[in-house]
């Protein structure tokens, strides 16, 4: 019934559109896609790398979401991990996720992100 997910929707304050390239561009590796001309003149900014595609919008009233968050998996956790240290990210390893390896980290807006690996052990 359901294909894949096409994408997940993280929120942003206004105005912040250059550390959010700076952190998922320049820190993860991730590139900027386009958006369409109707949406582009909200603000925010599209990210994508593999099969994973994060969109950034706007909210004026913003609130980070520190419980809920998409969930990446990665082809190597720790090449993220140093990604994260060497531009002042800390990371939260958890071990409670049976079969993964896997780090919780922060946006630069305060949004909680899980990058997880399968565990080879």
């Amino acid at each position: 019934m359901y294909a894949r997910l096409h994408h997940m929707q993280l929120a942003m304050p206004r105005g912040r559109e250059d550390d959010a390239r700076h952190f998922f561009a320049d820190v993860l590796g991730m590139t900027e896609i386009p958006k369409p001309s109707v949406l582009a003149a909200r603000g925010g900014a599209w990210f994508r790398s593999g099969g994973v595609e994060l969109h950034l919008g706007v909210e004026d009233d913003f609130r980070p979401a520190r419980k809920g968050h998409p969930g990446i998996q990665v082809e190597d956790l720790d090449d993220v991990v140093r990604r994260l240290a060497e531009a002042g990210q800390e990371t939260t390893w958890d071990a409670d996720f049976p079969g993964f390896r896997r780090i919780y980290a922060a946006d630069p807006f305060g949004n909680r992100l899980e990058f997880l690996e399968p565990d080879e052990n």
